[in-house]
């Protein structure tokens, strides 16, 4: 990270969306550029109210607001704000269970993954950047699908009933947060490959005029006709936009113009370049996305610039 950092609290990223969104993935990359010993990572799934059990008895979801500790995540993000440690809980995703709480120290940089991270006012306010991954919805369902059954122990069955159970309150507090979001991160299969669920997917940026971006005009005379293009658009609410689509074919080596381009943007970061957009796609096999790549810098750009105080809340 730059010596001229200028903002001496911990610089906060919101990831937030549904069940296997791809915020995980997003945040690796992340964490690659700005090294893992200047960021600190908190899941407010480890806020979980009740065990799985307990909310398969009570009938309700893990993306009930209700059945969350949202007034202690909101205290424990705004202390690690404040550069103090907090007394975490943890969620054992395998087992479905409460473990002991665990120690966590504010880092420099600090990344809030999860499903409710906007659900409150306060919590938004912690924030300098807020992003939401909101991938195509046949392709969520697949990753979920893919996770759940290699990672935390589930048979398909059980995976699709989840995702029945859990459709209402996803429509109901998930997907109104996105309205919070400085950025929107969209990633679906092509046209032309409808199949597709990993390296080769299409990333669009909904970018909000609430973060002032980065200028692209070099990296879109690196990329444009080539797999990357900047358009104006409008928001579900019919407000103007920037959309920003990375194609899921863009050439490798135009991938790696746009790229090095891009870390022009950050000079004070060029020193942890790190390799990027790095999966494991549907069969377990390690696999590399270009569009995966360069939505991981773009993200970090922001992380830096805030850093520097260019637009920290």
């Amino acid at each position: 990270m730059p010596n001229n950092r200028v903002v001496d609290r911990p610089i906060i990223l919101g990831l937030v969306g549904d069940s296997a969104a791809g915020k995980s993935t997003l945040a690796k990359g992340i964490v690659s550029i700005l090294g893992p010993e200047r960021v600190a990572l908190l899941q407010s799934d480890d806020y979980h109210r009740y065990s799985r059990s307990e909310r398969r008895r009570f009938g309700v979801t893990a993306l009930d607001p209700a059945a969350n500790y949202l007034d202690i995540l909101e205290q424990h993000v705004c202390l690690l704000r404040q550069g103090k440690p907090v007394l975490k809980p943890v969620y054992d995703h395998m087992r479905g269970t409460l473990e002991r709480p665990v120690l966590l120290e504010p880092k420099p940089f600090i990344i809030v993954e999860g499903l409710l991270g906007y659900h409150t006012r306060a919590l938004r306010d912690c924030f300098d950047v807020k992003v939401f991954v909101d991938p195509d919805e046949a392709l969520r369902v697949k990753w979920k699908m893919a996770r759940d059954c290699a990672e935390r122990g589930y048979g398909e069955d059980e995976v699709k009933l989840s995702l029945e159970r859990r459709a209402e309150d996803s429509q109901a507090h998930i997907h109104p947060q996105r309205t919070f979001a400085d950025i929107v991160v969209r990633f679906a299969a092509p046209e032309t490959q409808p199949d597709e669920c990993g390296a080769r997917l299409n990333a669009r940026h909904l970018l909000r005029p609430t973060l002032p971006h980065p200028d692209l005009g070099p990296v879109l005379d690196a990329g444009g006709k080539s797999g990357f293009r900047l358009a104006l658009a409008r928001d579900t609410d019919g407000k103007p936009v920037d959309v920003l689509d990375i194609a899921g074919d863009i050439e490798s080596r135009r991938a790696k113009a746009v790229e090095d381009l891009l870390w022009s943007l950050i000079p004070e970061a060029n020193h942890l370049r790190a390799p990027l957009g790095q999966f494991i796609d549907h069969a377990g096999q390690p696999a590399q996305s270009h569009s995966l790549a360069l939505s991981q810098l773009l993200l970090t750009y922001h992380l830096v610039k805030a850093a520097l105080g260019h637009f920290a809340r």
